[in-house]
């Protein structure tokens, strides 16, 4: 048993079984994918203006951020969102899901952003059909999720 009251069965936090915390998830997710995806859109506008007028002062140089202004911003946000407080995106709340590790553990800004560059890379690397995965496992994880030891469940 935990400090919490949380029961432990192969270290695995016992309460992650329920099944009601997982209906829905899929669909939930692909949602609140769609809607962090706009915002890194939206934060990337004025992020853009930025590099556009420090690329004006430093002669054009300042320009090359261009090149990693997506991920950067990407980067940053799950740093701040998923590993922040609420253990979840905006898209994830307005989704009503979030992050959990089933350790019981927090995830922190480096594993939420691994979280995410381990998404990408599997997606790209391995094909969207590595997104099937979420149909063949118990708790509707995909791989990157299987990997880190986390899980997406609805937010109580």
């Amino acid at each position: 048993m935990s400090n919490n009251g949380t029961l432990y069965r192969d270290g695995l936090r016992a309460d992650l079984d329920a099944p009601r915390l997982y209906d829905g998830v899929r669909s939930r997710r692909v949602l609140s994918f769609l809607f962090d995806y706009l915002v890194v859109l939206l934060l990337a506008i004025p992020a853009a203006i930025v590099v556009f007028l420090l690329g004006i002062l430093t002669l054009g140089i300042g320009w090359h951020l261009y090149a990693i202004l997506l991920p950067a911003i990407a980067i940053l946000y799950l740093a701040f969102t998923m590993g922040g407080s609420r253990q979840a995106t905006l898209g994830m709340r307005f989704a009503g899901i979030r992050v959990e590790k089933l350790d019981g553990g927090r995830v922190d800004p480096p594993l939420a952003i691994l979280h995410g560059v381990l998404f990408w890379a599997s997606v790209t690397f391995l094909t969207p059909f590595v997104l099937l995965v979420a149909l063949f496992t118990g708790r509707k994880q995909l791989l990157h999720d299987l990997l880190l030891g986390t899980v997406i469940v609805r937010d109580r």
